[in-house]
């Protein structure tokens, strides 16, 4: 039981060190519809958009502090169980980690009221699927080095901080011009869950040290828990042969586990050239009740190693003194495994922005359109150029919250092309340029994006990289 525990816990370590989150590039991109899913209270330039299924939002990142897949798997001539010891087991913290994030939209939509003008509403739905995991520091080193050299030491088993979904979302949202300086804006979720992993506040030490009636003394305290929602089911269905994507679309599809979420936004121009914006996304929760499994290893025990007393051990010379001793940890660290349903809080993301417009145009992107809102009625940043600005970023972790900040610049080329450069300093880089595009070709829009530009040539060196593109359908006109 212990066995398959740990087992559990390295191969889903393994497997989430793929993605992050920032959408630095997107936020407060007006021109591409997809802006409004970062901030709801955007101020929106169109009658209505569409975006081509499963094409309008491909959107994916990976970032890793402390350590690249260069660093060790580099041919430098240098030995790798030696770079292993110093790059990662003597040079990486608790605290450094691989997080992220990948997102593809099913359908995105938004129109705005016939009735009332000022009002805007957007739809769709996604798959989203996301990863934490924290270096397992004194795990590692116990794991690699093992015990011998390290007596009296104490392996902190809270170094274990791992977590993960893979959902679907189905969201509707709301976006009111107040007033002419001011925008509104939000969005209710509804959340099914397909898979969910976490192992989080977990306590306890592994210790070795001199032994009284052997030559060691393995002392174990664990207060340690495994969640898991949705594993089995895929699990068994890939054994049997069984079609997973089926299990997908049924979870996925209200089959779940479910959930409620919420986004807020805002947007308010102080005068018409600076505007400040502020969101905050993912204020939710799942309700993991089906097919769920739960691990937890709790308890505390001593153990001396394997004992053997002579002459009464000649007594049975087919004892198994490996397994009693398994057997006698197991007894006194009890291992058990349920299926109490559990709760799980999305991971709040919070973006703010100020920006600054200059380089008056004769017209504006949306002067051609016959609504009543248009870029004279709200934000007057299309009557310009230029922008530059500034954007803070923050996501609630673990082990507390990360930040990122970023320098833009944008510029316009009338109603045709947009592009937006980026400059973010945060936990991964200090070196992070980004670039955006959106190109406007009569009603069709494409948008494509990218972070971290300057890694590309060696994206095994890099510690962040990302994309994002998409294909939409613009309506700037009333019908």
């Amino acid at each position: 039981m212990i066995r398959k525990l740990l087992s559990l816990i390295i191969l889903f370590t393994g497997y989430l060190s793929c993605y992050a989150q920032n959408k630095e590039v997107l936020y407060d991109f007006q021109e591409i519809p997809q802006a409004i899913m970062v901030n709801p209270g955007i101020n929106t330039i169109y009658n209505w958009y569409a975006g081509i299924p499963f094409i309008s939002g491909i959107y994916a990142q990976g970032a890793t502090s402390g350590l690249t897949v260069n660093d060790i798997f580099a041919a430098d001539g240098l030995d790798i169980n030696q770079k292993i010891r110093d790059r990662a087991l003597n040079a990486l913290s608790e605290r450094d980690e691989v997080n992220g994030i990948f997102q593809v939209d099913i359908l995105n939509g938004g129109f705005r009221s016939q009735k009332n003008p000022a009002n805007f509403f957007s739809f769709g739905m996604y798959v989203e699927g996301y990863a934490l995991n924290y270096w397992p520091k004194d795990l590692a080193i116990l794991a690699y080095e093992g015990n011998a050299d390290r007596l009296g030491q104490r392996f902190d088993l809270n170094d274990l901080n791992t977590s993960g979904q893979f959902i679907n979302v189905l969201h509707f949202g709301i976006n009111r011009q107040i007033k002419n300086n001011l925008t509104l804006g939000a969005r209710i979720k509804l959340y099914s869950g397909i898979i969910d992993i976490r192992s989080t506040n977990n306590s306890g030490y592994f210790e070795t040290t001199l032994g009284q009636n052997n030559l060691l003394r393995n002392t174990l305290v664990s207060d340690m828990k495994l969640r898991t929602s949705g594993l089995d089911a895929l699990i068994d269905a890939n054994d049997n042969g069984s079609s997973v994507t089926s299990l997908f679309t049924k979870r996925g599809f209200f089959g779940g586990d479910p959930g409620l979420g919420f986004d807020l936004g805002v947007t308010y121009n102080l005068n018409d050239q600076t505007v400040i914006t502020g969101s905050l996304l993912d204020i939710g929760l799942l309700y993991h009740s089906s097919d769920v499994t739960n691990y937890t290893l709790k308890g505390g025990t001593s153990v001396e190693g394997v004992e053997v007393i002579l002459p009464d051990a000649l007594n049975d010379p087919n004892a198994d003194f490996w397994e009693d001793l398994v057997d006698e940890i197991e007894e006194l660290v009890p291992f058990e495994e349920d299926s109490k349903n559990y709760v799980s809080f999305r991971p709040i993301k919070f973006y703010s922005s100020i920006r600054y417009n200059f380089g008056k145009q004769g017209t504006p992107i949306a002067a051609d359109c016959e609504c009543d809102n248009n870029a004279e009625s709200g934000d007057r940043s299309l009557y310009y150029l230029n922008s530059v600005g500034g954007q803070l970023y923050a996501i609630s972790r673990p082990r507390g919250p990360q930040f990122a900040l970023t320098a833009f610049y944008q510029r316009r080329f009338a109603k045709v092309l947009a592009l937006k450069a980026t400059y973010t300093v945060d936990k991964f880089t200090a070196s992070n340029v980004g670039l955006g595009m959106s190109l406007q070709a009569g009603p069709v829009n494409f948008y494509i994006m990218g972070d971290n530009l300057f890694s590309y040539g060696n994206v095994a060196d890099s510690n962040y990289a990302s994309f994002q593109l998409g294909l939409n359908i613009i309506s700037w006109e009333r019908n």
